[in-house]
């Protein structure tokens, strides 16, 4: 299991998967099959406790789109957490709002392809 994610962590992700947000639908568009740059995604991809929306396994980076509920003190102090324990584990996290996938599409998908080539000429530097 990823990162230790327990089965019902899997099925919970089947059920994101079947009921995207219009945010996550129009991104998983965008990812999905190599899409961007060659780089696979998985969507609802199942990490411990936590699913992330989008992860291209190859570069250990996460893409998280946030609705309004990530807006509450309560919910900013979780993902700041999550966030942590990703950077603990190695991932990447890239956030952004559904509003900025519905009105500026193409700058958030220049944002995760240059992460990715930059993620990716760090590894072939460190070699």
């Amino acid at each position: 299991m990823h990162g230790g994610a327990s089965k019902n962590k899997y099925e919970f992700a089947k059920e994101q998967r079947r009921n995207p947000t219009p945010a996550e639908k129009i991104m998983w568009e965008e990812l999905r099959g190599k899409r961007l740059g060659g780089y696979k995604f998985r969507e609802q991809h199942p990490f411990g406790r936590f699913v992330l929306d989008f992860y291209c396994l190859h570069s250990k980076l996460s893409v998280e789109i946030d609705g309004t509920p990530h807006n509450t003190p309560e919910n900013i102090e979780y993902d700041k957490v999550r966030t942590d324990i990703l950077k603990a584990n190695g991932i990447t996290e890239l956030r952004f709002s559904n509003e900025e996938v519905f009105r500026k599409k193409e700058e958030v998908l220049a944002k995760i392809l240059a992460k990715l080539n930059e993620i990716n000429a760090d590894k072939k530097t460190k070699k």
